[in-house]
C-alpha cells in the first residue's frame, strides 16, 4: 500500500469529522426526544448518565472515559442513551433534529415516463445498403485517376479514370477496318453482305469486352483507334475508399472505387449485456457528436445484434440516421441517448430518485420513513437495484410502493446510525467485500492489463494538459477496454476484481460523457483508485517503473493519481497548478504499489504547495 499510514491517518481524521457531526445530531435528537416525552427518557437512561465510545470503532461503548481497547484512541463522549434498548436499524429524530438536519423524503412510485434513457457510446459508419463498388469492366493500365483522394462527392455517369487496354485497341482498330470496308463496297450484294457480317462481329466482340453502348456508338464513328477509355461511375455518392493507383495494371472486374450514399448513415451503439433488454427496435435515439457542439441528430434503431460479444460482452445497436447535409462522417466517435421502453402501466418497475440509495461494494442501503408525525423516524433497508435509469433507480427488491425514501439528510442519518454500532452503510456483512491481499499472477495473465494502464496514463496525461478532448477518447477506451478483459484469478479475489472493473468502466463512462475539464476530473478520482487498487493486487504489467503521486489541494483530504517519470504532471489542475503535488511511491515492474521505495523528485519541481 502507499503511505498506509498517511492513508489511515486522513481516514482516521475524515471518520473523526462525519463521526463529530453525528453525534452533534444525536446529541440534540436525544436532548429532543428527552424532553418530548420524560417518562421515554427514562425508560431508556437517567438524564446524567453519560456513554462513551470510539470515533473509529462505534462498537465500543463504555460508561467512563478511556482509551479504545483496538485502537488507542480517546474515547469521546455520545450522551444519554442506552445502546442496548435502542433498534440497530433505526434513527429516531426530532422535529427540530430533522429540521436542522435538512431531511427531505420522496415517495417510492412507478415509473410513469414510458422512455428510460440509456447512454451508449458509438461510432458513424456508412450505410451498407447503398455502398457500390466501381470495377473495371476491361483488362488493362490505369492512365490517368480522375478522383484520387477519398471524400470526394461523385455523380452518376462522371469519368473517374482513364485506362489503356491491348483488347480495346486491337477490337476497335478491327471495327474502323469493317466499317471503311463496308463504306468502300458500295452496294455490292454478296462481298457487302460479308462486310456487314464482320462489322457486326467487330461490335458484338467491342461489347462482349464491356464496352458500353454508348461508348460503342462513338468508337464506330472514330477514324482512328483511341489509346485511352474512360471508366464512368454508375452510381451517385461519395467515394469512401481508393483502391488503386494510376500506373497500376487491372484485371477485368478488379475493384477500383468504393461509393457510398451518405444522405443516411448507420451508428454502430455498443450496448452492454444489462441494457439490451431495454432497446427494441423502432426506438428513437437522439445522437450527440462532440465534433458537432449544437448539432441535433435523430434517428431510430434499425436492428439489435443478436449475439453479444464474448469478450467484451456488448451487442451492436444498429441506429439510421438521416444525414442529408452529410455533416455525420464514417468514423466519428458519438454519444447515443436511447430512450428505453418499459412495461405496461401496471407492471412499471417501482423506482427511486439517484440521490436516495447510498452504496458501499455491492451493497445499496437506503433510508425509509417509518414516522413522520411525533418522533420522525427512520429505518435503514438493504435494496437491490436496477441500472441508473435517467434520474432515478429501478427498485428490484426491497421497497413497496407508497413508502417513502429518504433523498436528503442520509449521510448525516448513516453517520448517526453508524456511532450507536448499527447496521449503517459501514457495517458489513459476515465475508462480503473482505479485503483481499496481493494476487500471484503468471506473466500472461499480467500482461492482459497493459492496455488498461496505458489507457488510464493517456488520460492522467490529458487532464494534465488541459486536453479535454483527448481525455475524453483516453477515458471512452479505458471503459471499453476493462469492460472486455478477462483474467484468471483466484476464487477469493474475484470479487475485488469485480469492484476495479466496476470503478474503471463506471468511472471511464463519467469521463467519456464530461462537457468540461472540471466535470472530468471529479470522476477521475474514481478511476485512479480502481486503477491503483487493480496494481496493488495484481502488480505492475508495465515494462517500467510507475510514481504514485499527491496532491493535497485536490479535493477535501487530497487526491492521489498515477504517472510515469519523476517530474510532477497533475491531471487536478492542469496548466493552472500543474506541478502542484509530490512523488509518494514507486511501483516496480511487476511490483506492487509501495510507500518504502520512494523516487526522487525532480529538481525545483514535484513539490506540495
Amino acid at each position: 500500500m502507499i503511505d498506509e499510514r498517511r492513508r489511515r491517518s486522513r481516514l482516521a481524521l475524515a471518520m473523526a469529522g462525519v463521526a463529530l457531526a453525528s453525534f452533534a445530531l444525536g446529541a440534540l435528537t436525544m436532548r429532543s426526544c428527552g424532553g418530548h416525552e420524560e417518562g421515554a427518557a427514562q425508560d431508556h437512561a437517567e438524564p446524567d448518565q453519560e456513554i462513551w465510545t470510539c470515533s473509529m470503532h462505534p462498537q465500543i461503548r463504555a460508561e467512563e472515559p478511556g482509551l479504545c481497547p483496538l485502537c488507542g484512541m480517546a474515547l469521546i463522549p455520545v450522551g444519554g442513551v442506552d445502546f442496548a434498548e435502542a433498534r440497530p436499524d433505526r434513527v429516531v429524530l426530532s422535529e427540530r433534529a430533522r429540521a436542522l438536519a435538512k431531511v427531505r423524503t420522496t415517495e417510492v412510485r412507478r415509473m410513469s415516463d414510458p422512455s428510460a434513457e440509456i447512454r451508449l457510446l458509438g461510432r458513424v459508419e456508412a450505410d451498407e445498403s447503398t455502398a457500390r463498388t466501381v470495377t473495371s469492366w476491361v483488362a488493362g493500365r490505369i492512365d490517368r485517376l480522375h478522383v484520387n483522394v477519398t471524400g470526394v462527392r461523385v455523380r452518376a455517369g462522371q469519368t473517374i479514370a482513364t485506362l489503356y487496354s491491348p483488347e480495346i485497341l486491337a477490337a476497335h482498330q478491327d471495327l474502323i477496318s469493317a466499317r471503311k470496308q463496308l463504306d468502300r463496297l458500295g452496294s455490292a450484294g454478296g462481298a457487302r453482305e460479308a462486310a456487314e457480317a464482320t462489322l457486326d462481329a467487330a461490335r458484338d466482340r467491342l461489347s462482349l469486352l464491356g464496352v458500353p453502348a454508348p461508348l460503342l456508338a462513338e468508337l464506330e464513328r472514330a477514324d482512328r483507334p483511341v489509346r485511352s477509355l474512360p471508366i464512368r461511375s454508375p452510381f451517385s455518392g461519395t467515394i469512401i475508399e481508393r483502391k488503386v493507383s494510376e500506373g497500376a495494371y487491372v484485371q477485368t472486374g478488379e475493384p477500383l472505387f468504393r461509393v457510398a450514399d451518405l444522405s443516411k448513415v448507420w451508428v454502430q451503439l455498443d450496448a452492454y449485456e444489462r441494457d439490451l433488454a431495454a432497446i427494441q427496435p423502432g426506438q428513437k435515439v437522439e445522437v450527440v457528436v462532440e465534433a458537432l457542439p449544437g448539432e441535433h441528430f435523430e434517428g431510430e434503431v434499425a436492428f439489435v445484434d443478436p449475439t453479444v460479444d464474448p469478450s467484451r460482452r456488448t451487442a451492436r445497436v444498429r441506429v439510421e440516421v438521416d444525414n442529408p447535409a452529410q455533416l455525420l462522417r464514417p468514423g466519428m466517435f458519438v454519444h447515443g441517448v436511447v430512450r428505453g421502453s418499459v412495461a405496461e402501466a401496471g407492471e412499471r418497475p417501482l423506482v427511486i430518485p439517484r440521490t436516495a440509495p447510498l452504496f458501499t461494494g455491492r451493497r445499496a442501503l437506503v433510508y425509509v420513513e417509518i414516522d413522520a408525525m411525533e418522533r420522525p423516524t427512520y429505518e435503514a433497508r438493504e435494496v437491490r437495484l436496477g441500472p441508473l435509469a435517467g434520474d432515478v433507480y429501478p427498485v428490484v427488491a426491497g421497497l413497496e410502493e407508497g413508502e417513502r425514501v429518504v433523498t436528503r439528510g442520509a449521510f448525516m442519518l448513516d453517520a448517526d446510525l453508524q456511532i450507536r454500532g448499527g447496521a449503517s452503510m459501514m457495517t458489513r456483512a459476515p465475508g462480503e467485500d473482505e479485503p483481499v491481499g496481493p494476487v500471484r499472477l503468471d506473466d500472461v495473465e499480467r500482461k492482459k492489463l497493459e492496455p488498461i494502464v496505458t489507457a488510464y496514463l493517456e488520460l492522467q496525461r490529458a487532464l494534465a494538459a488541459d486536453d479535454l478532448t483527448s481525455a475524453r477518447t483516453a477515458a471512452s477506451s479505458l471503459a471499453e477496454i476493462a469492460a472486455r478483459t478477462e483474467i484468471a484469478i483466484p476464487r477469493n479475489a474475484r470479487a475485488a476484481w469485480e469492484r476495479v472493473e466496476r470503478g474503471l468502466v463506471e468511472g471511464g463512462q463519467r469521463v467519456a460523457y464530461a462537457t468540461s475539464l472540471e466535470a472530468a476530473r471529479g470522476p477521475f478520482e474514481l478511476v485512479s483508485g480502481a486503477t491503483k487498487r487493480m496494481i496493488e493486487l495484481f502488480g505492475n504489467p508495465l515494462g517500467e517503473p510507475i510514481r504514485a503521486a499527491f496532491c493535497p489541494m485536490a479535493g477535501s483530504q487530497g487526491s492521489e493519481w498515477l504517472q510515469l517519470g519523476d517530474v510532477i504532471d497533475n491531471p487536478y489542475f492542469g496548466a493552472a497548478m500543474r506541478e502542484c503535488g509530490e512523488i509518494r511511491g514507486t511501483i516496480a515492474p511487476e511490483g506492487r504499489a509501495s510507500s518504502n521505495a520512494r523516487a526522487p523528485k525532480a529538481s525545483g519541481k514535484g513539490h506540495a504547495h
